[in-house]
Formats: C-alpha cells, structure tokens, sequence
C-alpha cells in the first residue's frame, strides 16, 4: 500500500481528496495538515467523515509529512507550494499541486499572471496533470500540476480538434459557469449566500489568471499560437461546471466527423463520455463524479463548430483528477478509487 498525505486538507478540494483518498483500496491515508485546525480531527472539521476518517490534523513539517508518506497532494493557495514543494522533492517524495504553481512550463507567463516564481529550476520536471492527454508525462513525473476546474473543462473539449487541425485557432471563445464551491472555503463577500443566491455573473471578463494557463497547453497541443476569449461565471449552486466553447471550423464537418475525432481521441478513457445524439450535457448528471461529458451542435450557417462540457468542479476539475494522476504514477488503472455513480438527483 501506497503511504498518502495531503497538506492543507481542509479546503473545499482538500476535503474532496480526503473523502475520495478514504475509499481507495490501494492507499493509506496517513497524514493531513492544516494550519487553522491543527490538532483537530478531521471528522470534528467535516463530520461527514465521523466513522470513516479517524486522523487529526497536524501543523505542516516537512520531517512529519516526509516520514509518513510517500505522495504528497498540496491543496493550498498559490505560492505556498512553491515554498515547501522543493524540500518535498529534495526529500524523493511525488507530489501532486493543486494549485497553479506548477501548471506552467514558461515561469514568466505564471509570473504574468500570479506571482514571482521561487522554485523555477523544477517546472522542468513537472507535468501539466490534464491526466486523458498527457499521460506517458504524468506517469514518470515526480511533480503533478494539477489542472484548474475552468481549464480542465474547456481543454477536454478542445484538444483533440486542435491536434486534428479541424479548427481555426483565433477564433475560440470559451464561455464558462461554476458553482460556488470553486472559490473555495475562504471568507469571501461575493460567495455568501446572500450575493449568490437568486443570481447569475460574468466576472474576471478577459482577465481570468486561468486563461494564460490554457492558452499555454492549447498552443502546445495545436502546435501553433492559439489566443482565447474566456468569460467565467458564477452560478447559484454549490458544485458543478458547465462550459460553452464557440470556434470556426477549418473545413467542412459532419456530425460524423466531429464525434469520431473526439471519441477517437478518447477510445478507451473511462471518464470522458461524448453524446452521440446533440444533446447538451448536463451538470446534474456528472455531480460528485470523474466524469466529462461532451456535446456539441454544427452551426451550419457560419461553419462555427459548438462544444459543450460539464463536469463537477470539486471532483474532475480538482481532487478526482487528482487522485486519477495518482493513479498513472502509481501504474494502477485510472478508475481505481474513482468509480461511482453521478448522484442521479
């Protein structure tokens, strides 16, 4: 059995790793840190986890999380990773990052959108964790970083077409919706239930520090500069993402053509589902899942090809994914530890 920790355990994303890293049946779950709720239980924090998780929370040493376990997930706000990241390698443990501090290959387009970078010399030995397409690098990897919710949605979708040239690349326009869960557990005004109830918003319009990010990994995959529009929203509900992808097709398409590039692509990947029928996917049917589905509609009239993709935020957009990387490095299948149902109500 693989030892497993993860540090900063009590976020929204890091409970989500808890809940999911307690059901795998090829893992012990040996340590969680928090800085707030250091020598509290865990199931004190989330009493979901009464019964099921028996560990307390530790303040972060890296004495402590390198003695007891062998893979480490860091589910904390950007630009702490960076700090304790290093010591972790220098120590031979993998780690998977959920923050963006590892996401890029170009430290200065991170530093364009966050913040100086202070641990350049590893994003060399890091793998970007979009786990259905850059598998072979995940997999000899020593550092994961873990895809965003808002990429992982919008990449899925995309990057097959690009590869396949089927699509123009200056004219992509990703329109995004999250649950409110994707802003984390952080007191924060605009996610009270008083701003975000009985309301919808576009925010971050064409400023959104993910954008960089995607524009990065699609112009690696196309192999040519692709520029994006994305336009994030905020839902009144708690978990869930769906977006709308709007791009010229580069020739003529079929229905046929279009399904056959993306269900090719993923032959055989367990949790990307592509509609055979048009019919949009819906946020409901893939809540508290791995999955992605993806739908998409030809508009005939001006070429423009319509993508459509759902996935729950908290799970494929974060610590299923995750746990899904986890998986590769470890050589297990992909699904292990990952395969329910999507709540059916």
């Amino acid at each position: 059995m693989t030892r497993v920790g993860v540090v900063g355990a009590t976020g929204y994303a890091g409970a989500e790793l808890v809940r999911l890293l307690a059901g795998h049946p090829e893992v012990d779950l040996t340590i969680l840190t928090s800085r707030q709720y250091a020598g509290v239980s865990f199931s004190d924090i989330y009493p979901a986890f009464t019964g099921v998780v028996g560990l307390a929370c530790e303040a972060y040493s890296i004495d402590a999380v390198s003695d007891n376990a062998d893979i480490l997930f860091t589910a904390l706000p950007h630009k702490l990773p960076m700090e304790i990241v290093p010591g972790l390698v220098a120590s031979g443990k993998k780690v998977i990052d959920l923050s963006a501090d590892f996401r890029f290959s170009n430290a200065a387009a991170y530093e364009a959108a966050y913040t100086e970078h202070t641990a350049k010399e590893l994003l060399e030995r890091s793998a970007y964790g979009l786990s259905e397409v850059f598998t072979d690098r995940i997999r000899n990897a020593d550092i994961i970083g873990n895809p965003g919710c808002y990429p992982t949605s919008v990449l899925l979708p995309l990057a097959p077409l690009l590869k396949a040239g089927m699509l123009v690349p200056e004219t992509i326009i990703a329109d995004s919706k999250s649950g409110v869960s994707g802003a984390g557990r952080g007191l924060s005004v605009t996610s009270l239930y008083s701003e975000v109830a009985e309301s919808f918003k576009a925010y971050k319009v064409a400023a959104h520090r993910h954008e960089p990010e995607m524009e990065e990994i699609l112009s690696a995959i196309a192999g040519v500069d692709v520029n994006i529009t994305f336009v994030p929203h905020l839902l009144p509900m708690h978990r869930g993402m769906e977006t709308t992808i709007y791009a010229g097709l580069s020739r003529d398409a079929a229905d046929k053509d279009i399904y056959d590039c993306l269900a090719g692509y993923y032959a055989d990947r367990r949790f990307i589902r592509i509609s055979e029928t048009g019919r949009p996917p819906d946020t409901r049917n893939v809540r508290g899942s791995n999955y992605c589905d993806i739908g998409f509609v030809i508009d005939r009239d001006h070429r423009r090809l319509i993508l459509m993709s759902v996935i729950d935020n908290l799970v494929k957009g974060a610590a299923g994914q995750a746990v899904q990387n986890m998986n590769i490095m470890l050589g297990l299948e992909e699904s292990t530890g990952l395969d329910m149902v999507p709540f059916p109500v």
